[in-house]
């Protein structure tokens, strides 16, 4: 990892850090495939651990879990956290200690409760919500080709599928055929149990019009125009 792009973070005081509710902070927000780490590399600021590692380092140790595994599996068990912790990464991210430096970037929150959750407990903070239609964020994620986004079809759904070539397919073809097939079921499972697990449009309501938010409809602006907004966005809070 480039050590120009990382900031250290804790869950307890250090020398040299400081709580990251007292600093400034800027939080991505939006479900996969809505362009957020794409804008990150764009952006180049200094940035903190982000939501996979957080959840890796302080969730998933909590239930005794250690990845990879499925994603579903992994939304299960974030869900379980929510839970426990209705605020979510967010509740991890306010518990942490960090170098101060600014523009200080957190890719990201997901999620009307996490949201809310930063709003409050994280008074300095400043949110980019990127969004995407869900049919756009589907085809993000079959051209990414992340090994992260890995899911199992069930036995079952499986079995449909061979149910529904019988008598058409010869079993050699029907494998030959059902690889394309398990991508595009495997992510549009990823996109479905993203929404059902966090409101897409949440935390649009929430920041909309909201002083210390950027809305980013990712469909219609290029990333040259994203990265613009934002800059443009800390320029008028004189950041």
């Amino acid at each position: 990892m480039d050590l120009a792009f990382y900031t250290p973070f804790a869950l307890e005081p250090r020398p040299n850090l400081v709580p990251i509710k007292d600093h400034p902070l800027l939080i991505l927000v939006g479900l996969t495939g809505v362009g957020k780490s794409t804008l990150v590399e764009a952006l180049g600021f200094p940035r903190l651990p982000d939501r996979r590692e957080l959840v890796d380092l302080y969730v998933l140790p909590r239930y005794g879990a250690k990845p990879p595994f499925p994603r579903e599996e992994r939304f299960r068990l974030t869900r379980r956290f929510r839970e426990e912790f209705p605020g979510g990464v967010a509740e991890v991210l306010a518990r942490g200690f960090v170098e101060p430096r600014f523009p200080l970037l957190f890719d990201g929150l997901r999620g009307e409760a996490e949201v809310a959750y930063a709003l409050e407990h994280l008074p300095k903070a400043l949110f980019v919500v990127l969004h995407a239609r869900e049919a756009t964020r589907l085809k993000r994620l079959l051209a990414r080709r992340d090994a992260f986004d890995r899911v199992e079809l069930r036995p079952e759904e499986r079995a449909e599928l061979q149910a529904l070539a019988e008598g058409v397919l010869s079993s050699e073809e029907l494998e030959e055929a059902l690889a394309p097939w398990e991508e595009v079921l495997a992510k549009l499972k990823i996109v479905a149990e993203e929404k059902r697990n966090y409101d897409p449009l949440g935390p649009l309501h929430l920041l909309e019009d909201h002083p210390r938010a950027l809305i980013l409809d990712t469909e219609r602006l290029s990333l040259e125009e994203e990265v613009e907004a934002v800059r443009g966005f800390l320029r008028r809070l004189g950041l």
